[in-house]
């Protein structure tokens, strides 16, 4: 795993090879390159060398903190333009918290439907598990499901929500 790396007060006059931030923040070269291609990185060119400044160091950090998290690279692109105000990053802030507010809520929103789906299977597997211990204990002539057990166990659900 990556070292942390803060995030503030780099050396605005330091750069950084490709290889240096790859080797950082564990990436690719071509991660680099696709960043820069969205315009999210914008290091200076030496012939074909690629340097990096500290403002690049920084923004690929909040790029790759965002996308650990889960924003989309639209969204990390608005609050990385955010970041380059000079306002003090009030408004940075402001957009910031709704954005992680937003995917908190859309986090629990997902684990609520995985907790019903979690729930449904493992009723189907109760059920299932029940089917084999009877057809083991009565062999194959033991009784199949009709038509109203399954419309018992329907109703059963239904009234249940």
């Amino acid at each position: 795993m990556a070292e942390a790396i803060p995030l503030h007060n780099a050396a605005e006059h330091v750069e950084f090879s490709i290889r240096e931030l790859c080797r950082q923040f564990d990436v690719t070269p071509r991660t680099l390159r696709f960043y820069e291609d969205q315009g999210l990185l914008e290091p200076r060119r030496r012939g074909q060398t690629r340097l990096y400044s500290a403002k690049d160091r920084v923004r690929l950090g909040l790029i790759l903190r965002g996308k650990r998290l889960g924003f989309s690279l639209a969204q990390i692109a608005e609050l990385i333009a955010l970041y380059d105000r000079r306002d003090g990053g009030t408004v940075q802030l402001q957009h910031s918290i709704k954005a992680v507010e937003d995917r908190i809520a859309d986090l629990e929103a997902q684990r609520h439907a995985l907790d019903e789906v979690l729930s449904e299977l493992r009723e189907v597997r109760a059920g299932m598990a029940a089917r084999l211990d009877d057809l083991t204990r009565h062999g194959a002539h033991a009784r199949l499901p009709r038509a109203e057990d399954y419309d018992r166990l329907l109703r059963s659900r239904v009234d249940a929500r």
